[in-house]
């Protein structure tokens, strides 16, 4: 399987280092970059090296060429370098025949200076990491001259580090993070570091969801995209974590994380269970999640929708060993304050309904349902919170808690009933503003959300429901915003673009509902175009072209639960 770096990153399970070519951030202009995706949340910066191919001392072109385990940059005469991660801390090198370019991208505190052994240390300050660069093979120089003006004093001027190839013309390297101190370490040899790597690759593709012969590739990539995306536990990430990629989204978002986690459960519970209860572990004790954390930083300005109770229960029944005796009384605990918070925190005097403050509360940011303000009692937020109350209520009862089950029971049938009495208006669901009580209307696929209660709903309701979806439906899926509304904007976000986690909650809905070809319908066109765009955060909905964001965990995860179950 081959891949173009501008689409997605090369990287490897594990790991926070990544290699790609990038559209926006390029401090030493477009290139190929070495970047790292530690400490994000806190405006660090990623790039870490530029590299190039160097022959008789010059930059000369490079064309790339990219596999899971190993990327080539190739040179002129048959001269190539070859990088693997190795292991989750380092990145291999394997010169012949050109030699190779790492430059640093100068900033304040940005430093390299020489360890035992002709090793050099960089100092990467604007991305709070260190690294270290190795010679195994060849020759390896550092111009790295210390600033000579008065601002400068404190960094370096550039640092440039060369490798050179020996009289075989072959050189060899490291580059490792270094977190403090940097122990000695021995190195297997390249190839054999880069046959581990492709075993580990294998042994995930061959587990992952099952995908009809004309996914095959999509599934190949979506599968590369999650695998690569997961790093190993360091700081606020108290599990191994799959972020939402490895560009800029390289965090867990407090919705996200459930999608992936679903598609995880059917080869993978352990890693499934670890993304769910990533936000879970830094709940506060009001019962809040955090908006989003990434290993340096975490903040609670906004939440998520509860999507967490119903992910649960698609993750529960897809593998029963996800589940076990702690696991059922730590996903009852977690999920009874998650849920209690909303029932207390955000639910306006005299009403029955929750509220949200803003639309990133949502997930769906800028919706036209937010057109006229907050705070706003949204009616995909009831039916999330409605379902939610029953998967507590399940919970309870596995736990032999049977009065607890029927509390949680009765609060979901309250919310239910609220749904339908306060938000339906005979067609379509609305929005209620507080605290004037303005009704809001809007073209948003939000309202039809709650089509993810499946048959609870009445019959009318979902008829009508199913008719609203309807005309959302474009050649690769369903969009945020009806096409034909005078909001829509191609790339407008949530006004108009398709995203992952809404196909996901409708097409469950549908299925639930009996509507078998719509399900299978909007399911084959969001595979196909979200396979196409090499799984973008969004895509345009009337020509499916990538937008936003690229090789985003959520739009794989989403795929493959779609291409194994309803393609």
């Amino acid at each position: 399987m081959q891949f173009d770096i501008r689409e997605i990153p090369f990287s490897r399970f594990g790991t926070y280092y990544s290699i790609s070519i990038d559209k926006w951030d390029n401090p030493l202009g477009e290139g190929v970059y070495l970047r790292t995706h530690r400490g994000r949340g806190v405006g660090r910066q990623r790039e870490l090296f530029r590299l190039d191919l160097l022959r008789d001392g010059a930059v000369v072109a490079a064309s790339v060429d990219a596999a899971p385990a190993r990327l080539i940059l190739k040179g002129p005469r048959r001269g190539k370098v070859a990088f693997c991660f190795g292991d989750a801390e380092t990145l291999r090198i394997r010169g012949e025949g050109v030699g190779l370019r790492l430059e640093m991208p100068t900033g304040s505190g940005v430093v390299a200076h020489p360890a035992p052994g002709g090793r050099w240390v960089a100092n990467a300050a604007p991305s709070r990491t260190r690294h270290v660069v190795e010679c195994l093979r060849g020759r390896l120089t550092a111009d790295a001259p210390w600033g000579q003006t008065e601002r400068a004093r404190t960094r370096c001027e550039r640092v440039v580090f060369e490798l050179a190839p020996d009289g075989e013309g072959v050189f060899e390297a490291a580059v490792t993070e270094c977190v403090n101190v940097w122990p000695a370490r021995t190195y297997e040899p390249f190839e054999r570091c880069l046959a581990g790597v492709e075993r580990q690759w294998q042994a995930w593709l061959s587990r992952a969801p099952s995908a009809p012969a004309w996914l095959a590739r999509g599934r190949r990539r979506a599968a590369y995209v999650n695998w690569s995306a997961v790093v190993r536990p360091c700081g606020l990430l108290t599990r191994p974590a799959m972020l939402m990629n490895k560009s800029h989204m390289d965090q867990v978002w407090s919705w996200d994380h459930c999608f992936n986690a679903m598609a995880l459960s059917y080869h993978e519970p352990a890693l499934a269970w670890d993304q769910l209860m990533l936000l879970a572990d830094h709940q506060d004790a009001g019962g809040a999640m955090p908006d989003s954390i990434s290993d340096a930083a975490g903040h609670f300005s906004f939440s998520k929708p509860p999507v967490h109770g119903w992910a649960l229960d698609f993750m529960r029944r897809r593998n029963r060993r996800l589940l076990t005796g702690r696991r059922l009384l730590r996903a009852y605990e977690w999920l009874s304050r998650w849920s209690n918070w909303w029932l207390v925190h955000r639910v306006w005097p005299g009403d029955v309904l929750p509220h949200y403050l803003h639309g990133n509360d949502s997930g769906w940011d800028n919706s036209t349902l937010f057109d006229q303000g907050t705070p706003l009692v949204a009616p995909d937020l009831a039916a999330c919170l409605a379902i939610q109350l029953e998967v507590v209520g399940d919970l309870a009862d596995r736990l032999h808690r049977p009065r607890a089950a029927a509390r949680w029971r009765r609060k979901a049938a309250r919310l239910l009933d609220g749904l339908l009495g306060r938000l339906w208006r005979g067609d379509r669901f609305v929005g209620v503003r507080r605290p004037d009580g303005t009704v809001v209307d809007c073209d948003s696929l939000i309202t039809c959300v709650p089509l993810l209660l499946g048959r609870r709903l009445p019959a009318a309701v979902r008829g009508a429901l199913v008719r609203r979806v309807r005309r959302h439906l474009t050649k690769h899926g369903v969009a945020t915003e009806q096409p034909a509304s005078p909001a829509y904007n191609a790339r407008g976000y949530w006004r108009g673009p398709v995203w992952a986690p809404p196909v996901m909650q409708i097409v469950w809905g549908l299925a639930d509902a009996g509507e078998t070809a719509l399900t299978r319908t909007i399911s084959r066109r969001f595979c196909r175009a979200a396979a196409k765009c090499s799984y973008n955060e969004n895509f345009d909905a009337l020509t499916g072209q990538g937008a936003s964001d690229r090789a985003y965990t959520w739009t794989a995860s989403v795929f493959l639960i779609l291409a194994h179950e309803y393609v």
